[in-house]
């Protein structure tokens, strides 16, 4: 028998596809958000293609991650967000 977490209890992630590098995405929310914000949103790198990159992120904290790429002086653009990784395709 195989022991699964129920759906109840799974995180909630929303999926960005981003227009940036990785270092300027993680520098942009530890410096805004900090680190304490970093554990709540819990960034995850799905892809990391060319420029385009996909993050997965939690929902709670959607506002204060699009807040922080907002303000930084980079340019890190979100071309789309989606509840799924197949919606970001489209």
């Amino acid at each position: 028998m195989k022991l699964r977490i129920k759906p109840s209890a799974k995180t909630k992630r929303r999926y960005l596809l981003i227009q940036s590098t990785k270092q300027e995405i993680e520098k942009a929310i530890l410096d805004y958000i900090g680190i304490l914000g970093w554990a709540k949103s819990s960034p995850q790198f799905v892809k990391t293609e060319s420029k385009n990159i996909v993050l997965a992120i939690e929902t709670k904290s959607l506002a204060d991650v699009r807040a922080a790429f907002e303000l930084s002086p980079e340019k890190i653009k979100i071309l789309r967000v989606s509840g799924t990784l197949k919606g970001l395709e489209k």
